[in-house]
């Protein structure tokens, strides 16, 4: 029963988020996601999730009848974690002073510090990023179609295909992987660290704290950061 709670509270809060960002996205464009490129990519997130999609419709008409629901406001925050590591946060907020004490109460916690916007920003780049499942197709047909599409590049595991281009062609990208291997499960703008910054088991242990707490934030949209960590560093975390 517990961890069913537990598990029901974690569905909870993400549900929060994606509804947070289906309203913003329809409030910034219009109620339809064929003509609306970013509550496209948000009602695909959502059904990457499980939501109902009666909750995703509800959440799309609330959002397009005028005065209806929250208005958020979107803030994009900056600081350093433990090792010196680069951190973006960005939210989705109806109270733009509760959220800043927040986020600011937790880096505070961690032994990390928030600074002006632009100066950790310039570490990364802004790219679109668009994941497929591994089965979808072979590495070799994902990398082809990718470039063929105008990506930058591409990354393949044995979990996901990451498809990484420039922040202005995502939209058309994504249309012609869509057109071949189907909807990806997400599709979205992201930053992209410049230069990796490494972490030993210490900074490490702490910075995770820092990240899980920050991405528990109901505000909290997205967590981008530049930290590198060796497979030693990481199994020794894990065990």
């Amino acid at each position: 029963m517990y961890r069913k709670g537990a598990q029901d509270a974690k569905r909870s809060k993400v549900f929060t988020k994606l509804i947070r960002e289906i309203t913003a996205a329809v409030r910034e464009g219009l109620p339809d996601p064929e003509m609306n490129p970013r509550l496209r990519a948000a009602v695909q997130a959502a059904r990457t999730a499980n939501m109902p999609r009666d909750n995703v419709a509800r959440a799309i008409k609330r959002a397009s009848q005028s005065g209806e629901g929250e208005a958020f406001e979107e803030i994009r925050y900056e600081g350093f974690g433990p090792g010196g590591v680069g951190l973006i946060v960005e939210a989705l907020t109806d109270n733009r002073n509760r959220t800043a004490a927040e986020v600011r109460a937790l880096f505070d916690r961690h032994d990390g510090r928030l600074v002006e916007t632009g100066s950790v920003s310039h570490q990364f780049a802004r790219v679109g990023m668009i994941h497929y499942a591994a089965d979808v197709a072979g590495a070799e047909a994902i990398f082809e179609a990718a470039v063929e599409a105008g990506a930058e590049d591409v990354e393949s595991g044995p979990e996901r295909h990451e498809i990484v281009c420039a922040a202005e062609d995502l939209h058309a990208v994504r249309e012609a992987l869509e057109a071949r291997f189907g909807e990806p499960r997400s599709a979205k703008l992201g930053w992209r660290p410049l230069v990796p910054v490494p972490v030993d088991d210490e900074a490490a242990e702490t910075l995770f704290k820092l990240l899980e707490a920050l991405e528990d934030n109901d505000d909290v949209q997205q967590v981008s950061s530049n930290y590198e960590m060796t497979d030693e560093v990481f199994e020794r975390l894990s065990a």
